[in-house]
């Protein structure tokens, strides 16, 4: 949306907030704490509380949004802005636009591409995920398996023993696709767990793989 259909539709905190909690919640708001969906409307100051743990809460939690002081109405506007910029948006400019200082308007613009970074949602289903490896073809034929000429030693390895860049790339049965380029020549265990784990819905998924364990694997 431009600037004016965002003044148009959300011309209040009351009417972002209700965009937000029909976003994430659909008609149930669930505790970000313990999952409970047992909670009741605090309207006064936008809010829920929670029968469950006691505890109350904002739609806001555990988003780009959490613990600021500023309108929800700057925050819509400033996605806006920074995803019209063809050629992209200072801080200085952004503030301007605003009405906020540097270093806010930085701090917003650095949440908000740092969440359009993250690849958003998780991969949920039949995912299957697998690995391969960038950098250019080797420049000479290496001989079969069972050919044990010496000479085959010094041709360039390919798969797994090569120094080419490997990526890691998972993808649904319905279709989204995550990629992730590793640092290192080699695929350690406990780092393709930490890459399952923020990929996938882990709850609601069913992970296909070929044979290969990783290096020095790690029970999750």
């Amino acid at each position: 949306m431009n600037i004016i259909e965002v003044f148009r539709k959300f011309p209040t905190q009351k009417k972002c907030i209700q965009y937000l909690e029909k976003m994430r919640w659909g008609k149930t708001p669930v505790c970000p704490y313990c999952g409970s969906s047992n909670t009741f409307p605090r309207p006064k100051d936008l809010r829920h509380h929670c029968n469950g743990c006691c505890k109350s809460f904002s739609v806001t939690i555990g988003t780009i949004f959490f613990d600021t002081r500023l309108p929800m109405q700057k925050w819509f506007l400033a996605i806006s802005l920074i995803l019209n910029a063809k050629k992209g948006i200072s801080a200085r400019q952004l503030g301007r636009d605003l009405e906020v200082n540097k270093d806010t308007a930085w701090s917003m613009a650095m949440r908000i591409r740092n969440a359009m970074k993250e690849g958003g949602e998780l991969l949920r289903g039949i995912v299957e995920m697998d690995e391969t490896y960038v950098g250019g073809k080797p420049r000479k034929e290496r001989k079969s398996d069972d050919d044990k000429d010496d000479k085959n030693d010094d041709l360039p390895k390919r798969g797994r023993g090569t120094k080419k860049v490997p990526v890691i790339g998972m993808v649904e049965r319905e279709g989204k696709v995550k990629t992730h380029m590793a640092t290192k020549f080699t695929l350690k265990a406990k780092d393709l767990q930490k890459l399952v784990r923020k990929s996938l819905d882990t709850v609601n998924s069913v992970l296909i793989t070929d044979e290969y364990k990783g290096e020095h694997l790690e029970k999750p």
